[in-house]
């Protein structure tokens, strides 16, 4: 079910937080709305279960915050991370994951998203990410950023790298072959190794990820 946002005036500091909240199970949905309406900090403006429910919402953004669970009805945050990214839509997003596993923080990382909290958190947690990525900060949970910079990235060739670069730029499949001089069934097999490489499924991802990389890279002070 979605709830139809309300258009919202004046700065965070003079009202209430916008938050919308994305995820399949509305027994979920509705614990994270008695919280948040006990506290008042924030405003539920919509709920939805559906990754492309939460795009279209996401498309002209009235809200401050997404909290977005990993698992939607048609979607995983990585998905939503990486169209975010591919679309260049301006929302800032919290990911309220149930799983503890460090590989899906990473991830997240990795994706762009700029705060992660877990399900099992105390609310006190949960409400002060939220505040922190309303007001333009990053709040993710203590982890060896040595670890988060060791991304698969640092594991492809330079030609991988370049195909990567390429895929960024909107190469299609037959415009690698006919520039590189290969056929489309040897793109595909680069590909595939690529996306195991990466530890994605589509190119949209892989995408996600080289953007992510180079907004991260160092700029040269002489360039």
């Amino acid at each position: 079910m979605t709830t139809k946002p309300e258009r919202g005036n004046g700065s965070i500091e003079e009202r209430r937080v916008r938050v919308i909240v994305a995820e399949r199970n509305p027994l979920v949905v509705s614990a994270l709305r008695e919280m948040l309406e006990c506290d008042g900090r924030f405003e539920l403006v919509a709920s939805v279960q559906s990754g492309k429910q939460f795009l279209d919402l996401a498309a002209e953004p009235e809200f401050d915050v997404a909290v977005i669970g990993w698992k939607l009805s048609d979607m995983d945050g990585a998905d939503i991370l990486a169209e975010v990214q591919s679309r260049k839509l301006d929302v800032r997003i919290t990911v309220f994951s149930n799983d503890h596993d460090i590989g899906i923080l990473k991830q997240c990382v990795r994706l762009g998203a700029q705060g992660y909290c877990f399900q099992f958190d105390d609310p006190s947690i949960i409400f002060e990410t939220i505040l922190a990525v309303a007001h333009g900060r990053i709040c993710i949970p203590y982890i060896d950023i040595n670890k988060v910079n060791d991304t698969p990235l640092a594991q492809l060739t330079v030609r991988e790298r370049e195909l990567l670069a390429v895929l960024s730029d909107g190469w299609t499949n037959l415009q690698i072959a006919t520039r590189t001089g290969i056929s489309e069934n040897t793109v595909k097999y680069h590909l595939k190794n690529l996306y195991d490489k990466l530890d994605v499924r589509n190119r949209a991802m892989a995408v996600a990820l080289y953007s992510s990389e180079k907004r991260r890279a160092p700029k040269s002070p002489f360039g």
